[in-house]
C-alpha cells in the first residue's frame, strides 16, 4: 500500500472529505434514526396504554364477569398487531381469555390498582426470541357492581415498528454510502480544476535554471491564497538572482585578483631560469616574489574572513573601548603614511566616550577607513577622526577630501573588490576587499557602516555600534 505522504494533494483533500462526510452524515443518519426509534416506542407504549385502559372501562360496565366470558370475540377483535398479547383472568385462576399467538411469557409484573392511572412507568420492557422489543403491562379492573377484580396482562409486540427502523437503517446506509461517494469523486473534481494553478506555478518554477534566474511566477493568474506564496517565491527568486549574480561577480573578481600576482610570480621566476644568475638577482627574485605571496596571502585571508562572516553566525567578544585613546593609536600609526602624502590627522572625540566592540575587530575597521582615506584622498589635506554618541550607541567617523562621489559609486563602495579608482596602489588593503571587510565587521557586531559625499567634497565614513544589550 502507497504511503499517504505519497499520495497526491486532490487525492488526500478528497479522502478527508469524504471522511468528514462519512463521519457527519453517519452521525446526523444516526440521531434521526435514533429518534425516529424512540418516538415509534413512545407511541407504542401510549398505544399499550391506552387500550388497556379502554379495556378496563369495558369490564366496568359489565354486569358480571360471564357476559365477558360468554362473549370473548369482542375482546379479541380488539387486538392491534395479530402478535400482541391480551390476557384476562381471575387472580389466582388460569385465564378465561388468552390471546398469546407467539407463546410469549409474561415477565414478573405488580398490577396496577383498580382507580390508579396507567403510565409510562407502569410498563415492563421483554424481547421476543427473534430480538423484536415488547411491552408489557399488568392492571387490575372490577366488574360491574359486584368487586368482581379481574386482571388484564397485555403487550404490545413492535413488529411493525422494527420492520420500519430496519428499512430506515438501511437507507442511512445508503445516504452515507452515495454521500461519500459523491464528496469524494466531486471534491476530487472540483480539486483538480482549482488546483490548476499550482500545476502552472511548478511548471513556470520547472524553467527556472542558473542560466534563466529572471523567470517569475505569474502572481496575476493565482488565486488570492496562492498570491502571497507567489509573491514570496519570486522575493525568493530576486534575492537568489542577486545573490548568484553577486557569486559570479565576486568569482571573476578573485580569479582576476589571484591572476595578476600568480602570473608576476611565473613571469619573474621563467625569466630568472632563462639562463644562469648571480646570487644578488636570486635574492631580488626571491624578495618580489615574496612580495607577491605576501599579497596572495592576505587576499586569502580576507575571502576566509568575509566568508565566515556570510555563512555563520560569529560570536565576538566585547569589551569597552575608551575611543579618545584607541583613535589617537591608529591616527599616530598611521602618522609615517599620511605623511608620504602630505596629509595630516584630526582627531575630535570626548574624553571618556566609549563603544561596546571587539578591540581587534573594532580596530580593523577603523584602520581600513583610515588606509582608504589615505589612499583616495586629495594630498595635502586633513584626514578626521571622531566619535560621538547617538541615539543607541556610538558613530565613529572617518572624513577626507577627495573626488566627488555619484550616487551609484557610495552605493557599490562597501561591494567586495570594488574599486571607485582602477589604479594601483602601494597601501594595506589594496585589493578592494577592505571596506567590504568593514562592513562585514559592522554586521557581526550588529551596526552599519556608511558613507556621504558633503557638496563641498567631503567623503565621510560613519561605523555606528550599538550599545550592547
Amino acid at each position: 500500500m502507497r504511503p499517504w505522504r505519497s499520495w497526491t494533494l486532490a487525492f488526500r483533500v478528497s479522502a478527508l472529505f469524504a471522511l468528514i462526510a462519512f463521519l457527519v452524515v453517519t452521525g446526523l443518519g444516526m440521531y434521526l434514526y435514533n429518534s425516529a426509534r424512540q418516538s415509534l416506542e413512545v407511541r407504542a407504549d401510549y398505544t399499550l396504554i391506552g387500550r388497556v385502559e379502554h379495556f378496563r372501562n369495558l369490564l366496568h360496565d359489565l354486569y358480571n364477569v360471564e357476559q365477558m366470558e360468554q362473549r370473548p370475540a369482542l375482546f379479541e377483535s380488539m387486538l392491534g398487531n395479530e402478535q400482541d398479547v391480551r390476557i384476562f383472568r381471575r387472580q389466582g385462576e388460569a385465564p378465561f381469555i388468552n390471546m398469546n399467538p407467539d407463546k410469549l411469557t409474561p415477565p414478573e409484573m405488580t398490577p396496577v390498582a383498580i382507580g390508579m392511572p396507567l403510565g409510562i412507568a407502569s410498563l415492563h420492557d421483554g424481547m421476543r426470541a427473534d430480538g423484536v422489543r415488547v411491552r408489557w403491562v399488568s392492571a387490575l379492573a372490577d366488574v360491574g357492581n359486584h368487586n368482581d377484580t379481574v386482571e388484564i396482562v397485555a403487550a404490545y409486540v413492535m413488529t411493525q415498528e422494527s420492520r420500519m427502523m430496519t428499512v430506515y437503517l438501511w437507507r442511512v446506509v445508503a445516504a452515507v454510502a452515495l454521500a461519500v461517494l459523491l464528496t469524494s469523486v466531486l471534491g476530487f473534481a472540483v480539486l483538480r480544476r482549482d488546483l490548476r494553478p499550482l500545476t502552472r506555478m511548478s511548471r513556470r518554477a520547472a524553467e527556472i535554471t542558473p542560466s534563466n534566474l529572471s523567470t517569475r511566477l505569474r502572481e496575476e493568474d493565482a488565486p488570492a491564497e496562492l498570491r502571497q506564496l507567489a509573491g514570496a517565491l519570486n522575493a525568493m527568486l530576486d534575492r537568489l538572482e542577486n545573490g548568484y549574480e553577486h557569486l559570479s561577480q565576486f568569482s571573476a573578481d578573485l580569479a582576476h585578483e589571484i591572476r595578476t600576482p600568480v602570473n608576476i610570480l611565473m613571469g619573474q621566476t621563467q625569466v630568472t631560469l632563462g639562463q644562469r644568475r648571480s646570487v644578488e638577482e636570486y635574492e631580488q627574485l626571491l624578495e618580489s616574489n615574496l612580495e607577491e605571496l605576501t599579497r596572495l596571502s592576505r587576499i586569502i585571508e580576507n575571502i576566509l574572513f568575509l566568508a565566515q562572516t556570510d555563512h555563520a553566525e560569529l560570536m565576538v567578544d566585547r569589551s569597552a573601548i575608551e575611543l579618545s585613546e584607541e583613535l589617537q593609536k591608529i591616527a599616530d600609526y598611521f602618522e609615517g603614511v599620511a605623511a608620504e602624502r602630505d596629509m595630516q590627522f584630526e582627531v575630535d572625540v570626548a574624553p571618556g566616550l566609549a563603544c561596546s566592540a571587539n578591540l581587534v575587530m573594532g580596530r580593523r575597521a577603523v584602520s581600513n577607513l583610515v588606509v582608504n582615506a589615505v589612499r583616495y584622498g586629495d594630498v595635502g589635506t586633513a584626514i578626521r577622526i571622531g566619535a560621538r554618541p547617538v541615539a543607541g550607541g556610538v558613530a565613529i567617523d572617518v572624513a577626507n577630501r577627495g573626488a566627488p562621489m555619484t550616487r551609484q559609486q557610495m552605493e557599490r563602495m562597501f561591494d567586495r573588490f570594488y574599486r571607485g579608482d582602477k589604479s594601483r596602489s602601494e597601501f594595506t588593503e589594496s585589493n578592494g576587499l577592505g571596506l567590504a571587510i568593514v562592513k562585514a565587521i559592522m554586521t557581526v557586531h550588529g551596526g552599519t557602516a556608511a558613507v556621504a559625499c558633503s557638496a563641498d567634497g567631503w567623503i565621510a565614513f560613519s561605523l555606528f555600534f550599538p550599545t550592547r544589550g
